[in-house]
């Protein structure tokens, strides 16, 4: 059985249009790099901050579609214009509660 695995990416924006903007622009990235589902919500406290969670079928995907993120993306201000800080991700896999 495949393992799944989930991206989960957090970082302060400077505006939520703006960041939408870039965010539809590398929709084509997601799906090439084997993106099944996506969510995107902010905290109701903050609207300067984002979380991002990416399903995929495997850690190597999601992996690799980290390493794009933080080579191609973030690491250019015209990739990522509403970007107001560092961004954080981690590759994450479900774990079953014991019995």
């Amino acid at each position: 059985m495949k393992s799944t695995a989930t991206l989960h990416i957090e970082h302060p924006i400077s505006d939520l249009d703006t960041w939408f903007r870039a965010f539809a622009r590398f929709e084509e990235a997601r799906q090439k790099a084997g993106v099944r589902a996506q969510r995107i919500c902010q905290p109701v406290d903050d609207d300067k901050y984002i979380y991002v969670t990416l399903d995929f079928d495997s850690v190597k995907e999601a992996a690799a579609f980290k390493r794009f993120l933080e080579t191609r993306v973030w690491a250019s201000a015209d990739a990522s214009p509403a970007l107001a800080g560092s961004a954080r991700a981690r590759v994450l896999t479900d774990v079953s509660i014991p019995s």
